[in-house]
Formats: structure tokens, sequence, C-alpha cells
């Protein structure tokens, strides 16, 4: 009866892209047996070198017969590549407001699993993240902006990628025209004031008919002569 074990047909199993790659899956028995493996329903043939590329990565099921039965096992293949699509993302915007915080995030496909560096504006308030995946920017300035590139290595290669940050001082402008705009204001409303006052002061009170001629108040009043004498507009009282 067919036999399939680690020694013949391994369960891991670890290509290169680009390189050629071998199911290795080799059965034991007598008479010996066929060997067939497939994955997602495409049939592979163990022992024969295919052009490795990621497409092959998977889990073959693999069956050896022959005349006195049938054995199955499960062969897992890796397939070992550089650094691919890596992705560099400011969050939550690469557009920036003076004084907020943000993160660039870095990712790649890669096997094994890449390691990451980067080129950063120079700024003292940037901090890494422990697998340097990730850039955290606290209270960014001007000294923010800029380029910032992540570099994904492994040892079949690396790649890097950029994302530009803006720090957007506009909100400085807005302050200082609305600071402006209240000094003319209240300059505006001061002289207004004055204004009021000088021309409403002497009008306060109120006067007897007698007393208006003698009234430092009452004259005031736009007080003008005729031929009656001096004429004084007052608030008249009951006598």
């Amino acid at each position: 009866k067919p036999r399939l074990d680690s020694e013949g047909c391994p369960a891991q199993q670890n290509w290169t892209e680009g390189q050629e790659g071998v199911l290795a899956c080799r059965a034991k028995g007598r008479p010996e047996p066929e060997v067939k493996c497939s994955k997602d329903g495409n049939s592979i043939a163990a022992g024969i070198p295919y052009p490795a590329d990621r497409a092959h990565a998977g889990t073959y099921r693999c069956r050896a017969t022959n005349a006195l039965g049938t054995a199955e096992r499960n062969v897992t293949v890796w397939v070992q590549h550089g650094p691919a699509g890596v992705t560099v993302r400011a969050l939550p915007s690469a557009n920036v407001t003076r004084g907020s915080g943000f993160t660039v995030d870095c990712g790649a496909e890669a096997l094994p699993a890449p390691t990451y560096t980067w080129a950063l504006p120079p700024a003292p308030n940037l901090r890494l993240a422990a697998d340097n995946r990730s850039v955290t920017v606290t209270r960014a300035t001007t000294a923010n902006r800029g380029v910032y590139t992540c570099t994904a290595s492994n040892r079949h290669g690396r790649r890097a990628g950029s994302v530009v940050v803006r720090v957007d001082e506009s909100w400085l402008a807005v302050l200082v025209a609305l600071g402006a705009l209240g000094a003319v204001t209240a300059l505006g409303l001061a002289v207004a004031g004055g204004y009021y006052l000088k021309t409403t002061a002497c009008k306060k009170g109120e006067y007897n008919v007698r007393d208006a001629e003698g009234s430092s108040e009452a004259a005031c009043l736009h007080r003008h002569r005729d031929n009656r004498g001096d004429i004084f507009g007052i608030q008249l009282t009951q006598p």
C-alpha cells in the first residue's frame, strides 16, 4: 500500500520567486505509486521544476495510488520574494493642521517579513514604533512638513515608498485677521460711544421753565437768540 511521509513528501516547502521550484512528493510502496497533487482544482506534477511565482503559494493535496490502495497528504508551498506593494500613508491625512498630531504607516508584502527603515524630515517630535512600521508626530510644526520615505527590505531585495506631508498654517492668518477686525470694531465702538455721550450728556435731567435761563445743562441744548430773547430746548415738567 502507498505511504506518504515527511521524508519523501515534506509538509512545508519553500520556493523562491524567479527561481525553479519543485513540488517534492515521493511515495513509498510496491508496486511504485503514482503521485498527483492539486490546488484549487489545478493539478501540478510532483518532481517537475516550474518557474516559481507567488501564484504557486498555497496548500496542495497530494495523492499516491497503486493497485493496493491510496494515501493522501497536504503539502504547503511558501514562495519567498522581495518586498512588493509598499504603501506609505499619513493618517488621518497628509494635510496636517499646525499643532495637531498624525501618524505615517508603512507596509509591504514580502516573505520573509521585511524590516523597515525611514528617511524623515529632521524634527524633535518624531517617535518610531517598536517594529519600525510607523512614525508618530505630536504637535506638528513646519519642521514636520516634507517627504517621509519608508524602505522595506529582506534577503530577496528592497523597495521604497514615500508620502508628502504638508503642515497648514492658514489658521494663523485667520486669527490675525480676526484680531485686527476685532481691534477695528472696538475702536469704532469707542468713538461712537464717546460721540453719543458728548451729544446726550447735557440733555439728561428735567427742568422747570423758570430755571431754564440759569441752567448750565439747559444751555447745552442748542441755545439760540431771536427777537424774543434766548430760547432753550429743554424738557418741561409740571410746575
